[in-house]
Parts: C-alpha cells; sequence; structure tokens
C-alpha cells in the first residue's frame, strides 16, 4: 500500500513537471508500464490526472483545485498572523483565524497568551457555523433562503446554550449584522466564552473570521464586551485591507 502511494505521488510530480504519455512516464520512472497505466487510472478517478493532447497526462482539476484553496488559505493566515498576536497582546486571551468549510468553520491559525489558565489550542477542529461567533459572522451574510437550507439540515447542540432553533438563529443573525460582531457564551464549549468579526475581501465579501476566546469565568471582564468586541472589529478590518491591496497588486 505504501509503495503505491510512493509510485502514485512520484508519477504526479512528473506530470506536474510536464505532460508525457505512458511509456515516457514509465521509461523516465524505471517503472513497469502496467504499473504506470494503473496508478494514472487511480489518479485519473480522483481528478489528480487528466489525459491531454490524444495519449498524454497532465496534472487534472482535483489537484489544481486544492492548491488553489490551499494557497489562499496560507496567505490569509499570514496577513492574520501579527492582528492575531496584537490582540493577545492588547486582550491578554487567545486569538485565533476561522475559515469556512461548508457548514463549519475550520480553525485554521491560533496565537496563545501567556496566561497560566488557557483554553486548548484549536487549530485543525471545526465547528457548525451556528454553535461558533466565528460561523455566526459569516451566516450573517447569507441570504434567506440559504439559511433556511442551513436550518433545515438541523442544528446541533454541543452545549445547553448552543442555539437550538432557526427563530433563535435569526434573532441572533439580525443582532451581529447590527452589531458588525458576535459574542458565543459557552455556546461552542462549556467554560469558554468567544467574540469574532468578519474578514472582508476588496470586494466586501466575508470570506473568514477572527476570534477572541477565553475561560467564561474571566472573559469577557465586567463592562468590557464592546472594547473588546471593537479590537477584534478593527483586527479584521485590518486584515480585509490588507487583503484587498493584494487583490489589486499585479502578480510577479
Amino acid at each position: 500500500m505504501v509503495q503505491s502511494v510512493e509510485r502514485a505521488f512520484t508519477i504526479l510530480e512528473a506530470v506536474a513537471e510536464r505532460p508525457a504519455g505512458i511509456t515516457a512516464l514509465a521509461d523516465r520512472l524505471d517503472l513497469p508500464k502496467s504499473t504506470v497505466a494503473r496508478l494514472l487510472g487511480s489518479l485519473e478517478t480522483l481528478g489528480a490526472v487528466e489525459r491531454v493532447a490524444g495519449r498524454r497526462w497532465q496534472v487534472g482539476p482535483g489537484v489544481t483545485a486544492l492548491t488553489d484553496a490551499v494557497s489562499p488559505a496560507r496567505s490569509l493566515a499570514a496577513l492574520a498572523r501579527p492582528e492575531l498576536a496584537e490582540l493577545v497582546g492588547s486582550v491578554g486571551e487567545d486569538a485565533g483565524l476561522a475559515l469556512p468549510d461548508g457548514y463549519d468553520m475550520l480553525y485554521v491559525d491560533q496565537v496563545e497568551c501567556d496566561h497560566p489558565v488557557q483554553v486548548r489550542d484549536w487549530t485543525g477542529t471545526r465547528a457548525p457555523m451556528h454553535a461558533a461567533p466565528s460561523g455566526l459572522v459569516l451566516l450573517a451574510e447569507w441570504p434567506e433562503s440559504a439559511i433556511e437550507g442551513y436550518v433545515a439540515r438541523g442544528l446541533a447542540q454541543l452545549t445547553p446554550r448552543t442555539i437550538g432553533d432557526g427563530k433563535q438563529l435569526r434573532d441572533r443573525l439580525a443582532e451581529v449584522r447590527e452589531r458588525g460582531y458576535a459574542w458565543g457564551l459557552e455556546e461552542f464549549s462549556e467554560g469558554i466564552n468567544s467574540v469574532a468579526a468578519p474578514i472582508r475581501d476588496g470586494r466586501g465579501n466575508a470570506i473568514a473570521a477572527i476570534h477572541l476566546h477565553g475561560p467564561a469565568y474571566r472573559f469577557p471582564a465586567p463592562g468590557e464586551e464592546e472594547r473588546i468586541a471593537e479590537r477584534v472589529v478593527e483586527a479584521a478590518r485590518s486584515v480585509g485591507r490588507q487583503l484587498a491591496r493584494e487583490e489589486r497588486s499585479p502578480a510577479p
């Protein structure tokens, strides 16, 4: 199994370098033609390679779609990290970046505070959009028909405080639209409070979210909710402005 995977990657690397036929690939990689043909067939089924110009093969749409998705995420994470670090320094709680992935939010980066009692690192985990402030600020941008479809799928209850019905969700989203940010009080995980704001691209589309989260017993400090939320909003806007400048800059 491992050998087949290694050979498949070798073939992918070869056709990424330049399109080639089965015979040329077999000669270049010193593999049997039958092995190359079999692995190309498997890769074609996955969309990783495709036929071009007769009998030659090249990288397929499955790979290009994957790289197209990964590159913007890496770029956005690089732009956001200084803002996350600044948030941690000014507020004293962990800050993170989340991206939409279907009906979930995927946590892709986190900068931790130096407090001896912290929340866990959520990087690499997912949360239903309705259960986390990062998801709520993006759901607030959806048209009503899409929200209706989201509700129809069912609203998973992660804690006793998770939004549990369509009316509650719509009321909450109206509040988010008015404020420009969302607080979540032990809705995603018991004992954790969080606040998030959307990152917008150069066209004004909400594409990701920055959030702060910390233990519910200390975060937010009494009377600090609005100040903290505005810091998160400004951090998200700063990343959005940088992203817009990058989008306008010509490729090298």
